[in-house]
C-alpha cells in the first residue's frame, strides 16, 4: 500500500445561495495500491463527505461534493518534505498577494 495525497473541492451554499460563492478545497491521506485505485477512493470518500445541516440562521447548509482535482504520490515522509505543489496564474497580482496575506496574518491570530 502507498499513501496519496487528494485534493477534494465543495462547493457550500447556505440558504437560498444568496452569498458570496463559496468553495471548501481539501487535502486528505489516501492509502491505496496504485494510483488509480487511490483516485476512486478518494472520489468515494468525496461522495461520502456531500452533506445537509441547519445552521444557527435556520437556514440548510449543503455541502456538494464537486471532485478530486488532484492525486499526488507520497515518496516518502519526512521532517520538511514537500508533499504537495500547485501553481497559480492570477489574473491579478496584487489581489493575489493581497489574498496571501491575509491567509498568513489569520495564522497569526489562530491558535
Amino acid at each position: 500500500m502507498k499513501w496519496y495525497l487528494a485534493k477534494f473541492v465543495y462547493q457550500v451554499v447556505s440558504g437560498m445561495g444568496n452569498h458570496a460563492p463559496q468553495f471548501d478545497e481539501q487535502l486528505r491521506l489516501i492509502r491505496a495500491d496504485e494510483y488509480d485505485c487511490a483516485k476512486e477512493k478518494a472520489t468515494i470518500l468525496g461522495r461520502m463527505g456531500e452533506c445537509q445541516f441547519v445552521n444557527d440562521r435556520q437556514e440548510t447548509v449543503t455541502w456538494k461534493f464537486i471532485n478530486v482535482v488532484d492525486v499526488c504520490p507520497i515518496n516518502s515522509m519526512e521532517d520538511g518534505d514537500e508533499i504537495y505543489s500547485s501553481t497559480e496564474e492570477p489574473k491579478d497580482v496584487r489581489d493575489y498577494l493581497l489574498l496571501i496575506d491575509a491567509k498568513a496574518n489569520r495564522l497569526l491570530t489562530v491558535r
